[in-house]
């Protein structure tokens, strides 16, 4: 029987089968190349861990839509009542300079809403975890984030965060930046409690953001767009306007400051 629950046991155990994949190509110098458009770098790691998971996600279910950033699009998904969204490697730059925080971001979008999310970093030997009613789990273990205050946070976050223009009157809140390459992770980060923060102000593609938002908001964290607004997934263009994901009481602070 299909559900959230049945969802997430296939998305942990396909997380699990690819991590080998990734890391018969990390460090040991896989092709890679920039993508059209100023999208980024991909690497054969990428495509082969996607091809992958297509696999072995459609044979599971079949009726089930696919969004993923090394597929082509498909609108078909835009009808279907339930669709994967996966990130194959996010953190495809971390992959190529051979650190560890690279993820597979695997979820499943019911409507709107995602219901089932594994975050896995097979180089680390970690994997988050999460579905719609369920807790938030790291290696089976439950996690929750910090109740921070903005003076002295530490948020995961990039450099231009830090430009004054984002902010009311010019004034840069009194919070820590730290940074990690994969997205999804840093969601995950701060749904631990190991950072009190994750945040963007850029346009953010869904497979970045899915999977560990659910996490994140199954731990406890408040999760939203830049604006304070509840994220809506399998969209049209894939898009969401960036990310806010902290403690209540820090989220309210952030969403507070931001110009």
């Amino acid at each position: 029987m299909q559900g959230p629950e049945a969802d997430l046991q296939l998305l942990t155990e396909a997380a699990l089968d690819v991590g080998p994949i990734a890391l018969r190509f990390w460090r040991n110098d896989p092709q890679a190349w920039d993508k059209a458009g100023d999208a980024g770098p991909v690497t054969e790691a990428d495509l082969a861990v996607n091809d992958a998971l297509l696999a072995r996600l459609s044979a599971a279910r079949p009726g089930y839509g696919w969004l993923s950033e090394e597929s082509e699009a498909n609108p078909e998904r835009l009808d279907a009542e339930h669709c994967f969204i996966i990130d194959p490697i996010d953190g495809t730059r971390a992959f190529i300079d051979g650190q560890e925080g690279f993820a597979h971001s695997l979820a499943v979008a019911s409507g709107d809403r995602i219901t089932a999310a594994v975050v896995h970093l097979p180089a680390l030997d970690l994997t988050y975890a999460a579905h719609e009613g369920g807790p938030a789990l790291l290696n089976g273990q439950p996690i929750a984030p910090t109740d921070a205050d903005i003076d002295g946070a530490q948020v995961l976050t990039y450099r231009g965060v830090t430009d004054p223009a984002h902010w009311k009157g010019g004034r840069l809140p009194p919070f820590q930046r730290q940074f990690r390459s994969s997205l999804a992770w840093r969601l995950c980060l701060a749904a631990e409690g190991r950072f009190d923060a994750a945040l963007s102000l850029r346009a953010a593609w869904e497979w970045d953001i899915a999977a560990g938002s659910l996490i994140a908001e199954r731990a406890g964290a408040t999760v939203s767009d830049r604006r304070g607004g509840r994220m809506r997934f399998n969209s049209p263009r894939a898009l969401l306007d960036g990310m806010v994901v902290a403690g209540p009481r820090l989220h309210g602070q952030l969403i507070a400051a931001l110009a």
